[in-house]
């Protein structure tokens, strides 16, 4: 789709009849139409969404004229309402179409001089007469009375959806999800939405729930919105919250009052919809499925650490030598200590910042274990993880998701308790990514005779997701655990490594002299405005000047949020314009411009299209025609439909939260006190940790005086920890 800008800003109404449907996608809705409308000459062009549309439909539009640079003036809806035709010459276009099944033009002109403008009313009350026309029997009778009676059901529900407030892009999620039940379960719950439909959250299944008369206090509304604030809480990290904090949240969101919402809790509680527990002493709630995975985790790791491994005994003393030999390395003291203990035990942790020898470490491992013939899969969260984990071991390494084959015909994993991975050792890269829900599947598809070895930085953030699991098994003391900390002689001369050792233990980083070779600068800026033109001028001229990188491909921004001029949407905006500044064609979907030859990123796991939050990808092209967006991933084409472009977004700069287990020739960072409630040391060292040959800081240096004395950021309310520990398990 070539450049489109508005023609006018105001909304405004279109009455018309369809002439001819150009493009519809069956499921998103997307359409694109020639519609004769009033007032105008010549036919119009509409784009919008529609469960069903055909020609001869009379069509009421709301939106905005747009001027396309090859196909000129169209008219976007975002409300498109569709009545039957009701003149002779629409209703013979309407059934011609082929929209009502077993009719096609040359049976609806027959139809159509038989009974005229009556022709509906004949097929819906006495379909029966349909038999005197020529060519029509008894069984086609019936069949087009079918196909008239669901046409007329979706066009009813859709009627029902619009009188809601629901546009029309998502009353064709809806009718796809439910189809004919729609209304019904519309009517009996439609806090459903929120559960069962993508792009639906509980605000919006709350503003239609109010439209049609439910009240504030009803008990679906209440329950529905402390499984909400529950929900928002894992967004956060946490697996559970503390009653009071609950409460205290439920009652901001829905606005009732709190012996209503303790009501409310107890029957959750009594119908197991959530789990009350204690974290440290303080009684939490918890939603059912993240309590089971606590516990499964904590089960399952616990059992497998307690038998031994399934290779014979291994003398650390004759293979460290060997192993040396083999790879050309001289293993440290900690790192062989750290061998000796991974070929004993069946569970076991390794953790470390950057520059101490976690991936020599490792390869020494699986060379040893390999020599001896053990069958080893690797795996790590994200496929850029993956990649850099075969790169450095030399063997094939898969997302987690790609080990555990994904099932997206059922949900969930092939691999299971049923059907285990085979493997007598699975090694996991970048555990700290990793959240619980994961990390069950995972110890679920461990077979019981394998062993697990879990590499992380456990001083990174956490995951996106609930959970800090690696954290809260190295806390926990119940499997062994190899933390390396000597940071060796070549990695010391990388200012970049230096610094975030010192960031990590609480110190300001060492900033290069004027003239001074770095890998580690700093860039101040006045003010947040300052600072985004600033990041740009960076990514646009400075760096590829001077270290001949990439600007779009080499160079990654991160920030340590979303909002203000400094955070990522803003900031994608500003690059997208530098250094995509004439793109041949764009679209606009769900607040972002995407255009050909922007760098996106996708934003949650697509089993289908076999891509995963936070895997990095280009716009190769669009096609307006067909309404999709085509992507490359790691060589492969991936198709959307403009109805489901909210799962990307442009990703010239990202979270330092997206980035975890990336890494970059050269980053970014934004660090500014507008972000104050993100400063955190373990932000700011796991942004710093993702460059490899440069590092720019750009902001205040008072923000990372802030984020290095502010420790490890808010606490997470996980239950995985209390659960290892024997002791104090139930």
């Amino acid at each position: 789709m070539k450049s489109a800008v508005p023609a006018a800003s105001s909304r405004e109404t279109l009455v018309g009849s369809v002439e001819r449907v150009t493009f519809h996608n069956e499921e998103n809705g997307f359409a694109v139409l020639k519609v004769k409308a009033r007032g105008r000459r010549d036919l119009v062009s509409v784009v919008g969404h529609a469960a069903s549309i055909s020609a001869g439909e009379f069509i009421h539009a709301v939106g905005v004229w747009l001027t396309d640079r090859t196909h000129g003036l169209q008219f976007k809806a975002d409300l498109l309402k569709t009545t039957p035709p009701t003149t002779a010459e629409g209703i013979e276009k309407y059934l011609g179409s082929g929209m009502v099944h077993g009719i096609g033009p040359k049976l609806a002109q027959r139809i159509v001089g038989a009974f005229g403008e009556a022709t509906f009313e004949i097929i819906e009350a006495n379909p029966e007469k349909l038999r005197e026309v020529s060519g029509i029997g008894e069984f086609r009778a019936g069949k087009i009375a079918a196909g008239w009676a669901e046409q007329k059901a979706v066009r009813d529900i859709m009627v029902f959806l619009h009188s809601h407030g629901v546009g029309t892009s998502r009353a064709v999620r809806i009718f796809k999800t439910y189809g004919h039940d729609a209304i019904q379960v519309m009517t009996e719950d439609p806090y459903r939405l929120a559960r069962d439909i993508k792009g639906i959250g509980f605000r919006t299944a709350d503003a239609i729930a109010m439209k049609m008369g439910m009240t504030r206090v009803a008990p679906q509304r209440v329950r529905a919105g402390i499984s909400f604030a529950l929900q928002e809480a894992t967004d956060e990290g946490h697996c559970g919250l503390p009653i009071e904090t609950l409460i205290e949240l439920a009652i901001k969101l829905l606005e009732v009052d709190k012996n209503i919402l303790k009501s409310a809790l107890e029957h959750e509680l009594a119908h197991d919809e959530v789990v009350a527990d204690a974290i440290g002493g303080e009684p939490c709630i918890f939603l059912r499925g993240l309590y089971l995975a606590e516990r499964g985790v904590a089960d399952r790791l616990l059992s497998l650490a307690q038998g031994s491994p399934p290779w014979p005994a291994i003398d650390a003393e004759k293979a460290i030598p060997w192993v040396e030999k083999r790879t050309g390395k001289v293993l440290a003291a900690s790192q062989r200590t750290a061998i000796g203990m991974a070929l004993q035990a069946k569970a076991a942790v390794v953790t470390g910042g950057p520059g101490v020898g976690k991936t020599t470490l490792l390869d020494a491992i699986l060379h040893i274990l390999a020599a001896k013939g053990v069958k080893i899969l690797l795996g790590a969260p994200t496929g850029r993880a993956a990649k850099r984990m075969t790169e450095q071991t030399g063997l094939e390494a898969k997302t987690i998701h790609r080990l555990l084959e994904i099932d997206p015909m059922h949900g969930g994993f092939k691999r299971n308790a049923e059907n285990p991975l085979d493997c007598d050792l699975l090694v996991i890269d970048e555990t700290s990514m990793v959240d619980i829900s994961l990390m069950f599947a995972v110890m679920k598809a461990v077979p019981s005779r394998a062993a697990l070895l879990l590499v992380g930085d456990v001083d990174q953030l956490p995951s996106v997701g609930p959970g800090q699991v690696l954290s809260d098994i190295i806390a926990s003391g119940a499997i062994p655990v190899a933390r390396l900390t000597e940071v060796f002689r070549q990695a010391a001369e990388s200012r970049i490594i230096v610094n975030a050792h010192r960031i990590n233990r609480g110190e300001t980083p060492e900033w290069p002299k004027r003239g001074e070779e770095s890998d580690f600068w700093f860039v101040e800026a006045k003010d947040p405005e300052d600072g985004a033109a600033k990041v740009v001028e960076l990514v646009r001229e400075r760096i590829p000047r001077r270290f001949g990188l990439d600007p779009i491909h080499d160079i990654q921004v991160l920030c340590p949020m979303q909002r203000g001029a400094l955070g990522a949407r803003s900031l994608n905006a500003d690059l997208q314009k530098a250094l995509n500044p004439n793109p041949c064609a764009r679209i606009e979907k769900f607040g972002a411009v995407f255009a050909p030859g922007d760098k996106i990123m996708q934003t949650e796991n697509d089993y289908d299209r076999d891509v995963f939050n936070g895997d990095l990808g280009t716009v190769l092209r669009i096609d307006e025609a067909e309404g999709l967006l085509i992507a490359g991933f790691d060589g492969r084409e991936v198709e959307y439909p403009f109805g489901e472009l909210d799962a990307l977004l442009p990703a010239y700069a990202m979270t330092i939260h997206k980035s975890q287990g990336s890494e970059y020739p050269a980053v970014v960072m934004t660090l500014a006190t507008q972000h104050y409630t993100m400063l955190a040391r373990n932000l700011v060292y796991t942004a710093v940790t993702r460059g490899k040959r440069l590092v720019v800081i750009v902001g205040q240096r008072r923000a990372m005086a802030i984020a290095v004395k502010s420790g490890a950021g808010r606490r997470r309310w996980t239950k995985l920890e209390e659960w290892m520990r024997p002791a104090r398990r139930s």
